[in-house]
């Protein structure tokens, strides 16, 4: 007979632990109240006929008490009771004190891989980690329902970001209201920050908002360079005065102050940059930051935006030194390119600024792509208008504004009556279903399936909703700079955000993920073969969607379907499969499981086939989504890249294309650092295999990550095949 611990461990049943424990209690009772010896081993003896293969170890210690009562044994099993709650508590203890020797020892494969863009030896994250054990901890002894906690610990459900659940003022992602706090000024730690006049000064101070408002929060920001756009004019106008008053003629006073301009704009774009990458948030890490490049979300300073844009893609194609000087790949601020009819053709205006989109994505991984032509048609508001927008972060994407008829609920001093409003909305949170358990839960039962897959989204749900309650206790004072100061809203002091959690100004996500393996397991086909396995993927997809629905319609919080980023849960899901399953050929028989509803890395499928393939995907992913393609180094053959870019914009709202772009330290190999079997990254020139002297950039989830992944997500890298094959380059 196994033992089934409550971490999932399972083990062979020893009866002398039962002896043990009744012995400690026999230890706390009079003589008459003892058990003797027979009694305890016909306990045991009752156990083992129960002749089952596998019995949890809290329906052991179950049985244990109900036979001390029927041997009118009330005292001692009053005792085993207590015994056992005491032994709960210490075991609890242990786990966490474990945690905290393990990440300060600085040994841990587990916290030295647990976000690929945090350095685990570092102090700032340290601390970071120490204080999301102790919030985990209570978390799970207070704060959460045992059920919720015991789905989270056997990988049915990811309960995310449980190290910051403790506090009730954090959330996950935002889209910073840059403008309004940049327009009509905003206050940092006490200090007020008035409008600046040139754009050099702007891009300071919004360097510093950045900062402060994801030092309050735990997920991505978004900001867009069209709220900067504007104080490039201010500082030409100033120029141009300039010269005027030097009594230069107008042609001259132009073409000086358009040189001017520009020069600013490098100093700007560099401030921003080397701003953000050498910033340290309260998280322990840079900014978790995108940037928007959207040329039609202004006409009046398009001509400014363009060339914001253009010397963000130039600084951005030249890259980042490391610590030998040599110019490498940075992880953000990650780049969100929209491509629309101003920028998508050869004969477009603004055609040159794809080009080097094009070029910055073959040399640097950014941008991502956004097709405002597609976005339009899923994104649909109140009034059935499409509306493009960038996401929050790496993909959580907001549901359609329905704020718009409730009015300006956040008291912005840039609200617009009767226009949709994306900047300063936010995210709740997130909590991940796990598609594969629920399949291999139902042994290929389809009706049994549905079954489960209904009870565990409930039991999502109900996650989800102890987030909403948690972040409803808030106030505008537990973070001025969100909820007061104008990056989320301008509340009066002590005022709820009560009213910010409902009507559709913020969003909470209901997660999933390895779609592939739960249709591959339950039909024996991909949800590539555009037959049943298909077919049925779409099924499950749209069985979140209609809950989602039926929850927010009961209580007007905006769920939504999120393909979840998850990086280390990958790797957490597949071996709590394994222990739960055993090995499953194809479907746990790998380190991890595969994101969202994404085509499994090692599937040959070429580009064009899977973005259009995980474009109907996306449709039902609303709250969250990206693709992407996987290619070889295409910087000598931009045109295959710019093909893929065009493609994009008529087929898919948003994706992305993975390159490569390593550098060893130790030879000046500047290639594609390799993993070999046992999982190791190693330089192909000099076989060093130092990660203090490799730069190693890959795309994980969405963003970027330099800081290398845990086992599983290192196999995943490891099997991606390419989609494009880049042939004629070779």
């Amino acid at each position: 007979m196994k033992i089934i611990k409550r971490d999932g461990t399972v083990v062979d049943f020893d009866a002398n632990k039962i002896r043990v424990a009744i012995g400690k209690a026999n230890d706390e009772v009079r003589r008459g109240e003892k058990a003797t010896k027979e009694q305890i081993n016909e306990i045991i003896e009752y156990i083992k006929e129960l002749d089952k293969k596998r019995i949890l170890v809290e329906d052991v210690q179950d049985i244990i008490e109900e036979k001390l009562m029927e041997f009118d044994k009330y005292q001692l099993a009053k005792k085993y009771i207590t015994y056992r709650y005491t032994r709960e508590l210490v075991r609890k203890a242990n786990t966490t004190d474990q945690s905290i020797k393990e990440l300060i020892d600085g040994e841990s494969e587990y916290w030295n891989t647990e976000n690929s863009n945090k350095n685990a030896k570092v102090v700032t994250t340290q601390r970071d980690y120490l204080a999301g054990i102790t919030s985990t901890d209570i978390t799970r002894r207070f704060l959460l329902p045992e059920d919720i906690v015991k789905a989270h610990d056997e990988g049915i459900i990811h309960f995310h970001d449980a190290d910051y659940f403790a506090q009730n003022a954090l959330h996950n992602c935002d889209l910073i209201n840059l403008e309004d706090m940049l327009q009509n000024g905003t206050n940092i730690n006490g200090v007020m920050i008035e409008k600046p006049h040139k754009f050099l000064t702007a891009m300071t101070i919004a360097t510093q908002i950045i900062t402060a408002v994801t030092s309050s929060q735990y997920g991505g920001a978004t900001v867009t360079m069209t709220h900067l756009a504007p104080f490039a004019r201010d500082s030409y106008n100033k120029y141009l005065e300039k010269y005027k008053d030097r009594g230069l003629t107008e042609e001259q006073c132009v073409k000086f102050a358009k040189e001017d301009l520009k020069r600013e704009i490098q100093d700007g774009v560099q401030t921003f940059q080397y701003q953000i990458n050498s910033m340290t948030t309260t998280n322990g890490q840079s900014p978790f930051l995108s940037v928007c490049l959207y040329l039609g979300e202004t006409d009046e300073y398009k001509e400014e935006l363009a060339m914001i844009i253009e010397e963000i893609f130039n600084q951005r194609i030249l890259g980042m030194k490391n610590e030998k000087g040599v110019y490498i790949t940075p992880a953000f601020p990650k780049l969100l390119y929209v491509l629309e009819e101003d920028n998508i053709h050869k004969d477009s205006k603004y055609w040159y600024l794809t080009e080097l989109a094009a070029k910055c994505t073959a040399k640097r991984m950014v941008p991502d792509y956004i097709s405002e032509k597609v976005m339009l048609e899923l994104k649909k508001n109140e009034f059935g208008e499409g509306e493009c927008y960038p996401c929050m972060g790496c993909r959580s994407f907001l549901t359609p504004d329905r704020s718009i008829s409730r009015g300006n609920v956040a008291k912005a001093k840039n609200y617009v009556e009767g226009k949709g409003k994306y900047y300063g909305r936010f995210n709740q949170g997130v909590v991940t279903i796990n598609l594969v358990d629920v399949a291999l839960s139902s042994c290929q039962d389809m009706d049994k399936f549905w079954k489960i897959f209904d009870e565990r989204l409930e039991l999502c749900h109900r996650a989800l909703q102890a987030r909403h309650e948690r972040l409803s206790k808030a106030t505008s004072d537990v973070a001025p700079i969100l909820w007061q100061y104008g990056a989320l809203a301008r509340l009066d002091k002590g005022e709820s955000i009560h009213d910010l959690l409902h009507g559709g100004y913020s969003t909470i996500s209901l997660g999933y993920a390895g779609l592939y393996e739960c249709v591959k397991f339950m039909t024996g086909d991909s949800h590539t073969d555009n037959g049943k396995g298909k077919e049925f993927g779409l099924q499950v997809m749209q069985r979140m969607n209609d809950k989602c629905k039926e929850w927010k319609e009961a209580e007007d919080i905006d769920y939504s379907v999120y393909g979840t980023p998850i990086e280390s849960t990958t790797y957490k899901f597949a071996k709590c499969l394994k222990r739960r399953f055993g090995t499953v050929e194809g479907i746990t028989d790998r380190n991890y499981i595969t994101n969202s509803y994404h085509v499994p890395v090692f599937e040959e499928i070429d580009a064009f086939t899977k973005l259009k393939l995980e474009s109907e995907f996306q449709k039902l992913s609303p709250g969250g989504a990206i693709s992407y393609i996987e290619t070889p180094n295409l910087q000598n053959n931009l045109d295959v890249v710019l093909q893929m870019i065009e493609f994009i914009y008529d087929n898919i709202m948003y994706a992305e294309m993975n390159t490569k772009s390593d550098y060893c330290q130790e030879c000046g190999f500047d290639g594609e650092i390799l993993i070999d079997e046992n999982l190791e990254w190693y330089c192909p020139n000099c076989g060093n295999r130092n990660h203090d002297t490799l730069n190693v950039a890959r795309r994980t989830c969405g963003y970027i990550g330099s800081n290398f992944w845990n086992k599983g997500r290192t196999q995943e890298i490891k099997e991606r095949v390419l989609h494009i094959d880049n042939k004629d380059d070779e």
